[in-house]
């Protein structure tokens, strides 16, 4: 990611998607407006397609387009593994009790397909903007879920060919920068060493209480690599 410079507070964007509560349009507009008019330079938001079953993504291009903002002038990241589908039950069957008032459900695809069907829907729910930084969503808890060593096996092996796809996006020109944000380090330690990835997101697996001396020797590693973190 060179020559980019990141703010250094990423608005996330998860209450765009209705997370334990409904907002209306112009609470979320006015959110949005605040979080750009208090910008370190140009403002960026993080998403992914799993807030609200893409609601977030959805009322994020909306506020972005009300505001008038210059597509060229906002960052955008998407966390693809997630599609939006209808809604045939009463609630969606992801995450229950915690996506308030949607309209759609989502269910999880982590595959190459799976993540291009993810960035293109993404890109269409942004309404005329689009998401330059990419990542998988979450696969330490994908892993996580599988019920056999021969399935957790599996579910690497469609992790890596999910970043096939996101590997793919950049090299066309369609995504600036590829990472991958985990609670486990040592999921993100082990897809560093399989796929070349510009940045990476330690989700309170580093912290002032606990910091393994094997964490900060991978950290080590990273910086050399010109991995940002």
């Amino acid at each position: 990611m060179s020559g980019i410079t990141l703010p250094k507070i990423i608005l996330g964007t998860s209450s765009l998607g209705n997370l334990y509560q409904a907002l209306s349009l112009e609470q979320k507009k006015a959110i949005v407006a605040a979080a750009i008019n208090n910008a370190d330079g140009i403002p960026f938001f993080d998403s992914a397609g799993k807030y609200g079953a893409g609601l977030a993504l959805e009322s994020l291009g909306y506020c972005l387009k009300a505001l008038k903002v210059n597509p060229q002038k906002v960052f955008i990241s998407n966390k693809l593994g997630w599609l939006r589908m209808p809604l045939t039950t009463a609630e969606p069957t992801f995450e229950q009790g915690v996506w308030k008032d949607l309209m759609y459900d989502a269910y999880q695809n982590i595959s190459y397909d799976g993540i291009m069907k993810c960035y293109e829907q993404g890109n269409e729910l942004l309404n005329g903007y689009t998401a330059q930084f990419l990542s998988l969503h979450d696969p330490d808890e994908y892993l996580n879920s599988a019920c056999t060593d021969e399935e957790r096996k599996g579910r690497f092996e469609n992790i890596l060919d999910a970043y096939k796809a996101l590997s793919h996006l950049k090299a066309t020109g369609r995504a600036t920068a590829i990472g991958v944000g985990s609670k486990d380090w040592t999921v993100i330690k082990r897809i560093t060493e399989a796929i070349a990835l510009d940045w990476v997101m330690f989700a309170n697996s580093l912290t002032v209480y606990s910091h393994p001396k094997e964490l900060l020797d991978f950290i080590d590693t990273l910086r050399c690599k010109g991995i940002q973190i």
